[in-house]
């Protein structure tokens, strides 16, 4: 039997080091946040201070630092935002920060560890607020900028303290990846029931009560009338279209957690090895191209008329990233739907 790792252990770990914490977390055998647990007081230029965890809790707080950067990520791509966290909705499954900049879905159950970190770098002293999963994995990270309201910062992290000053941490087995899941025998009633949608929230709903999922029903009718398979490699050609064609759009990532939400333009489009990087001033997106192992054009028929879709699958499944286009105006809905219409399908990719 391995010996787990102490925090002593780690923080060695961590000196010696120069990777990224999530990195050099799944390099040492342990989570993300067992990694920033162990740094909790002071060590080596770091202060952790552990803090309520619940949404209820620390949304309305977020608030009074004003402008910071939001971070949500998932295995293969990573949606950071800067604005200001407003309004915060609580619910009992999910609960949502509704603003023009900072916009969120958050699912509070998966919420189970939170921290403050200060940390010593070569620009100065990095503040975040970190929350994790049961597992140790990052949901969202904040991080506070030049421009945000620093005198709220030690305010806040004494609201939301708590007594727990331990350096260690029990974390759960992560769950298994669900898969797709799709029933053949149902394929006839899923399609009956797809084509008199009229919202896209209803399609859950749909799949959830016909025993299926997301990527289970789009392999189940795909080639059909809502569903067209494009290439694998698309998610480049899509993003420089987008760019270029100044395609405001809606552009979704998430985790266990929390989904992330972009309203905007995607201007600067950077590759950077296997990495596709959006670079623009209030909106980054890191997406690992080589790990999308599927991707789909979607309709899903609104009272508003279809609302089409670009969305990525990683190979075990995973959502990586989903993509609407925002309809101001009947160009840009005739913009978007050429945007999709023009991405070829793995058979002429290969051609």
């Amino acid at each position: 039997m391995t010996t787990p790792l102490s925090a002593t252990d780690i923080r060695q770990a961590k000196s010696d080091a120069t990777m990224r914490d999530r990195d050099l977390a799944q390099s040492l055998g342990i989570s993300e946040a067992q990694l920033v647990a162990a740094f909790v007081g002071q060590h080596d230029g770091q202060s952790v201070t552990r803090i309520a965890h619940h949404p209820d809790d620390v949304m309305p707080q977020i608030t009074s630092l004003g402008e910071v950067m939001a971070l949500t990520r998932n295995e293969s791509c990573v949606h950071e935002r800067v604005g200001t966290f407003e309004k915060y909705t609580s619910g009992q499954h999910a609960s949502m920060v509704l603003g023009p900049d900072i916009d969120t879905r958050i699912f509070p159950k998966h919420w189970s560890f939170g921290f403050a970190v200060e940390t010593q770098t070569e620009k100065g002293l990095r503040k975040s607020l970190q929350f994790f999963d049961a597992s140790g994995d990052a949901l969202q990270k904040i991080y506070m900028r030049e421009t945000s309201n620093h005198d709220a910062w030690a305010p806040l992290v004494a609201a939301l303290k708590i007594d727990d000053t331990s350096d260690s941490l029990e974390v759960a087995p992560r769950k298994p990846v669900e898969g797709a899941q799709g029933s053949a025998d149902k394929r006839d009633a899923l399609l009956d029931a797809w084509a008199t949608m009229t919202d896209t929230h209803q399609f859950n709903r749909i799949t959830r009560n016909l025993g299926m999922n997301r990527l289970g029903a789009y392999r189940l009718v795909s080639g059909e009338k809502w569903v067209r398979p494009v290439a694998k490699d698309s998610s480049a050609t899509f993003l420089n279209a987008v760019s270029e064609a100044r395609q405001k759009v809606i552009l979704f990532v998430g985790n266990l957690g929390n989904i992330q939400i972009h309203w905007g333009t995607l201007d600067t489009i950077k590759p950077m090895g296997p990495w596709l990087n959006v670079l623009d001033p209030k909106f980054n997106l890191h997406l690992r191209d080589d790990h999308v192992a599927e991707a789909y054009v979607v309709e899903k028929p609104t009272k508003r008329g279809p609302a089409l879709s670009f969305e990525a699958f990683d190979a075990a499944g995973n959502l990586i990233f989903q993509c609407f286009g925002q309809k101001a105006e009947e160009e840009d809905a005739a913009r978007w739907a050429n945007i999709l219409a023009a991405l070829n399908t793995e058979e002429e990719a290969l051609a």
